[in-house]
């Protein structure tokens, strides 16, 4: 064990997972290790500083998350400038980070592997200064996640019941400029995606070639809704239709929309944006995997 005090931070509303269960089952895993606990339940108000505050005061060598993406998100965010391992255990709805890095299902192996001493340096994305560790996009499905928060109903199921109304209220395909290092051109998309890793929380696998620490990005462009190749990615399948998604890689991107489209980081709506500019920052952070 190389690490004395650990600091959990609780997403108390993500997901349908019991939270109370979690806590308990890390504060007695602390007591049999003898390493001093410590916990932040997150409340959206001011939590990136007040993490950093119980970091600092509690001299903490080891941060837990039990949240989703977004919660993970923010986390990182308060600690990517400490050299500390961050451990995850899923509690959201999707849990992209947790898919992409098959993360055991049981509470208690999750525990042992956030506790772990094997970990990855996962690149960090900057997205108009937001930071992305999985996925990002435009369009469709930032307007599915955005009609899910406002909806009351949490859950894949949520999502599953948003699908409908919003593939119908949608007014895609949507216009963009993409430019990169070495490529630059006008698509139409049902949805331009912005990829770190293989896979969204769904398990869907829309970048078959996506590597999380290799310093490249892939830019994914949706020319189309199609069944048969959404099914594909849900199998796992790595021979997507080069007319249903095309994959840019890069380093260093600057998107231009012709109109407001609705965008997403993490599964965290963030508004209607004209402009993105992309970017990998020196930064990593080091995740717990198994």
């Amino acid at each position: 064990m190389n690490f004395k005090e650990v600091l959990l931070i609780v997403n108390p509303i993500s997901g349908h997972t019991d939270k109370k269960r979690i806590i308990s089952r890390v504060k007695e895993h602390m007591a049999e290790i003898q390493a001093g606990f410590h916990m932040y339940m997150t409340t959206g108000e001011n939590d990136v500083e007040k993490i950093q505050s119980e970091i600092k005061e509690n001299k903490i060598d080891r941060v837990l998350v039990a949240g989703g993406d977004g919660t993970i998100n923010m986390v990182a965010e308060a600690i990517k400038k400490y050299d500390l391992t961050l451990g995850i255990i899923p509690a959201g709805s999707a849990n992209g980070l947790a898919v992409n890095f098959e993360l055991p299902e049981e509470l208690n192996a999750q525990i042992e592997v956030a506790l772990g001493d094997h970990y990855i340096d996962l690149d960090l994305l900057c997205l108009n200064d937001i930071i992305c560790l999985h996925m990002s996009d435009l369009g469709i499905n930032a307007e599915l996640i955005r009609n899910y928060e406002n909806s009351s109903i949490r859950g894949k199921f949520g999502y599953l019941i948003q699908s409908i109304p919003t593939l119908i209220q949608s007014e895609y395909p949507f216009d963009f400029l993409i430019e990169t290092e070495d490529f630059c051109r006008e698509a139409k998309a049902v949805l331009l995606g912005f990829a770190n890793v293989k896979k969204y929380g769904t398990g869907a696998n829309v970048n078959p070639n996506g590597v999380p620490n290799d310093g490249i990005f892939e830019i994914l462009i949706f020319k189309k809704l199609s069944l048969g190749e959404i099914l594909k990615t849900l199998r796992n399948e790595t021979d997507l239709d080069p007319e249903f998604v095309e994959i840019v890689p890069a380093k260093k991107a600057n998107v231009i929309c012709k109109k407001p489209v609705s965008f997403q980081v993490d599964g965290e709506y963030i508004g209607k944006e004209t402009q993105i500019e992309i970017k990998m920052i020196p930064e990593k952070l080091r995740i717990a995997i198994p």
